[in-house]
């Protein structure tokens, strides 16, 4: 069912833009993050709250998002803005560091 929700486009633009990793990806990486031998998580629940809402926003269409899809783009940038550059550029940092964006849809040792 599509919503009403209009999506600013320089909004959806800089989204998948700060959002470097596919949804494969990102699913792959929540499944792993989210592995443990003694109490693996449901493929569909693993990673993050905030995770888990990025993956879904990647497998929507701009017209099917809803306002609280609009609020976590704008979170999810705003929390990659204030981990990097502006400019996004290739880093190496500490592992837990790039962790905690992949966890978000951003590699940092990914070409934007």
């Amino acid at each position: 069912m599509a919503s009403d929700t209009r999506v600013d486009p320089q909004l959806w633009e800089e989204f998948h833009r700060v959002v470097n990793m596919t949804s494969r990806e990102l699913g792959e990486w929540l499944r792993t993050r989210s592995a443990d031998p003694e109490d693996e998580e449901l493929p569909e629940r693993a990673g993050t709250p905030t995770g888990q809402q990025v993956l879904a926003i990647l497998r929507k269409r701009k017209v099917d998002l809803n306002t609280e899809d609009v609020r976590v783009m704008r979170k999810v940038i705003y929390r990659v803005h204030a981990e990097r550059r502006a400019d996004l550029e290739p880093a190496a940092g500490q592992a837990n560091w790039r962790h905690r964006l992949m966890s978000l849809g951003h590699d940092p040792l990914k070409p934007a």
